[in-house]
């Protein structure tokens, strides 16, 4: 069994076959998904989603490319709303987004903060968004995890060794999406090498960024188990023990997220 801990079923490129995107996930064994909040205010979109799919849960919060649109949303809103929905199981995405710079670093920063105050509060894993940004990223989960930890993913992991390390260091988990099996991310399969076993997770971040096997088609849920295969040749287990691993470390940090 498998868990997508990160993708966008709400995104349009799904509309037209959502049922049978979510039964082949199932048939691949992938059991549960999250599919992640980009904009609070489209929450509703998410929690009908997963009225309809009971093996689908979401997030609540405002990515970092949509930070400035959302900067009227603050912490007691986000615990406000993940505390009134069962199936609301973390907080975010956000983040910092140096790459495509569509959001001024102070919007992105005033809301990853809020959003770690939210994750504080409630107890559920904040998943970070960051890219083009591992300094300040680095900096800014040191000095909130000073005030008082709260769990947190770094998500679609393609940062820095030091990234990595610090996350782990502050009780982090490191996610790795379809990136980690493509040819030219030696690097990245020699940071997951460093990486506990306790702290693995696997995603797709679908519709974005299909693993080798799928390379240049739509992303999916089901796909997935490309990545874990990946992962399980970096960490020297068999496949089977890294669904294992990765489907109890998921568990473990979406803590209200009911086992099957």
């Amino acid at each position: 069994m498998l868990i997508d801990t990160h993708c966008h079923l709400d995104f349009a490129d799904f509309a037209a076959e959502r049922d049978a995107i979510v039964s082949r996930a199932h048939e691949a064994g992938v059991r549960q998904m999250v599919t992640i909040s980009t904009r609070v205010r489209k929450l509703d979109g998410l929690l009908a989603l997963t009225e309809q799919y009971p093996s689908v849960f979401c997030s609540v919060g405002t990515h970092p490319n949509n930070a400035g649109e959302e900067l009227d949303i603050q912490t007691e809103d986000l615990v406000r709303l993940a505390n009134a929905h069962e199936k609301i199981v973390a907080i975010g995405e956000a983040g910092l987004d140096y790459f495509y710079d569509t959001q001024t670093p102070a919007d992105q920063k005033t809301g990853l903060i809020r959003h770690i105050a939210a994750a504080r509060e409630t107890g559920l894993p904040l998943v970070i968004h960051s890219r083009s940004a591992d300094e300040d990223m680095g900096e800014i989960l040191t000095a909130e995890s000073g005030k008082g930890a709260f769990p947190f993913i770094l998500h679609c992991f393609s940062s820095g060794a030091e990234l990595a390390r610090i996350g782990v260091e502050l009780g982090g988990y490191v996610s790795f999406s379809g990136i980690l099996t493509f040819p030219k991310s030696e690097d990245l399969r020699a940071i997951a090498k460093t990486v506990p076993l306790d702290r693995l997770l696997v995603e797709t971040d679908a519709p974005y960024l299909a693993p080798k096997r799928w390379r240049g088609k739509r992303n999916e849920p089901s796909y997935v188990v490309n990545t874990a295969e990946v992962l399980a040749e970096c960490m020297d287990v068999s496949y089977e023990e890294i669904a294992r691993i990765t489907t109890e470390n998921a568990f473990r940090i979406f803590s209200k997220m009911p086992g099957l």
